[in-house]
């Protein structure tokens, strides 16, 4: 069963209906034992770096998280800061992240923008896969998905990178490593290449 974890932060009640709609059985953790069982697990995120660990840590869901991503190797998708708290540390903030992927978050540098010097990050936007997985099957990449961000994952290692897009210059807009999956854009603002998505993932 796919299980969204509800630490307090995103947009769970929309992932909820997508899974609803594709008739996939889907499930609201609201505390660490109920994640017990689960298959899949999504970890939304809206807000700041630091407040979104706090809550993360405060909730007692970091330590089952741990458990079931690195040593159970469920398969676990980040969404937004969701996917931001899977890297190390934050330029965002002080708190150490999840550390599932070795990278950092950076502030987007607008003097560095040859084009587009506007944060935060707003509106659809096209992505370009820069490896194989089934995560991206009858994606339409030209539409792309739906971002609002001023900052970005840094891969630490280039085979972590799932997806690239351009923005004033090329971010990572997905990256991914064994069964950690991280996404900066929203897939549930993304109408049917969101659900799409979703419907991947559930299939991994």
């Amino acid at each position: 069963m796919i299980k969204i974890v509800n630490y307090g932060s995103g947009n769970i009640q929309a992932i909820l209906n997508i899974y609803k709609q594709l008739n996939i059985e889907c499930f609201v953790a609201n505390t660490p034992q109920e994640l017990l069982g689960a298959t899949k697990l999504v970890l939304p995120g809206v807000g700041a770096f630091d407040e979104t660990m706090d809550q993360l840590i405060r909730s007692g869901f970091k330590k089952e998280l741990d458990h079931l991503v690195l040593e159970e190797k469920i398969p676990v998708m980040g969404i937004c800061v969701g996917m931001q708290i899977l890297a190390k540390r934050s330029e965002e903030g002080e708190l150490d992240g999840l550390g599932y992927i070795d990278g950092e978050v950076k502030k987007f540098d607008s003097r560095k923008f040859t084009e587009k010097p506007y944060l935060p990050h707003l509106g659809w936007n096209s992505i370009q896969p820069t490896k194989e997985g089934k995560i991206f099957e009858n994606i339409d990449f030209d539409r792309g998905f739906y971002f609002l961000h001023t900052y970005y994952f840094s891969c630490n290692t280039i085979e972590d990178k799932l997806a690239s897009t351009q923005y004033g210059g090329e971010f990572s807009s997905a990256v991914n490593h064994d069964n950690v999956f991280g996404m900066q854009f929203h897939p549930e603002k993304s109408h049917s290449n969101g659900i799409q998505l979703f419907k991947n993932f559930a299939n991994l």
